[in-house]
């Protein structure tokens, strides 16, 4: 039977403690009501016995403290919220103890923004990692030796766990109780929790916000004229031009201030308008497509695809209302 510990964090998000709770211990009582003994031992870890949450509206009381489990096979780090610089720092006495009980072996796994708590172990650093899409470019500021994955549900490195934004974190739980329960008990799972099995992207779900919390004017000028101009065809070479910035030089002006290339930015830009009329108009893809300054249909369905994880035409029947009754 492996030890599993829920962390209860200060200013954690009560779902992502009580969900991973809910599935495992579902998972045991399957396997008891099919002759087969449990799996998972489940322990709320905290640093005090009552863990008030969401301002106080909840409590949650802990199993142990953090000092009395000197050994456990699997580590859960919710959710946090608030301001995360502060949510760390209340939590930091968490910290020797996560990288302890990984190196005596035990698997750590962070839920939606509980990557931003991994991550403060170092334990991540050179590797890659998931949390919610929101939250990037802040945990890019803030960990830059990590490699965040903007897309994937799901990373797993080296007995460390991430998942991507809020419910997506029931992905990486299946995951886990596949492993430890096997298949049949992760479709059992995935079926009585009415979830979405083996689902390996959050990309459709990600709203592109320009990274403009910054001091570079120039950047900023030509994000804001890549934005007012979604319909045109922008070049690199135009901008650079435009803002008086030799090409390499601007280049790197811009990566460093948005974490984006200035084509990427470009991309994400219309893609995310693109997105937008396909979710509340009548516009076919051609109409949208040059709505947003693309001509080859090609090009525009392989920039969406890669951004978005879905075509513009699936996408456009998974968001918009009236064109999922008419394909009805």
């Amino acid at each position: 039977m492996r030890h599993v510990s829920i962390l209860i964090l200060n200013d954690a998000v009560l779902a992502s403690i009580v969900d991973p709770n809910t599935i495992f211990s579902g998972v045991n009582s399957f396997l008891e009501a099919a002759g087969e003994s449990p799996r998972f031992k489940l322990q709320f870890i905290g640093l005090t016995e009552q863990v008030k949450l969401n301002n106080g509206l909840f409590s949650v009381n802990t199993d142990a403290l953090l000092h009395e489990v000197a050994k456990t096979d699997l580590v859960i780090v919710p959710a946090i919220g608030g301001d995360f610089k502060t949510t760390l720092e209340k939590n930091k006495d968490f910290i020797p103890w996560i990288v302890d009980q990984y190196n005596k072996g035990a698997e750590v796994l962070s839920l939606c923004s509980g990557a931003f708590m991994l991550a403060s172990t170092g334990l991540l650093d050179g590797k890659e990692c998931s949390s919610h899409w929101i939250s990037a470019n802040l945990f890019r500021e803030m960990f830059p030796e990590v490699t965040l994955v903007d897309g994937r549900i799901i990373t797993e490195a080296e007995r460390l766990y991430s998942s991507g934004g809020a419910a997506s974190y029931w992905n990486l739980l299946l995951h886990l109780v596949e492993k430890y329960a096997g298949r049949e008990m992760a479709i059992m799972a995935s079926k009585v929790f009415a979830l979405e099995i083996d689902r390996k992207s959050q990309s459709p779900f990600i709203m592109f916000n320009g990274q403009k919390k910054h001091e570079d004017e120039p950047v900023k000028q030509a994000q804001e004229f890549i934005e007012q101009n979604v319909s045109e065809k922008i070049s690199v070479e135009d901008l650079s031009v435009r803002f008086a910035i030799g090409r390499r030089h601007f280049e790197r002006r811009f990566k460093k201030a948005t974490n984006n290339t200035p084509l990427e930015y470009i991309q994400r830009v219309k893609m995310e308008a693109a997105k937008k009329k396909l979710e509340t108009s009548n516009m076919n893809v051609n109409e949208v497509m040059y709505e947003v300054g693309y001509s080859d249909l090609k090009a525009f369905r392989a920039v969406f695809k890669k951004l978005t994880g879905l075509s513009p035409a699936d996408y456009r029947s998974k968001y918009n209302r009236e064109a999922a009754v008419m394909s009805e």
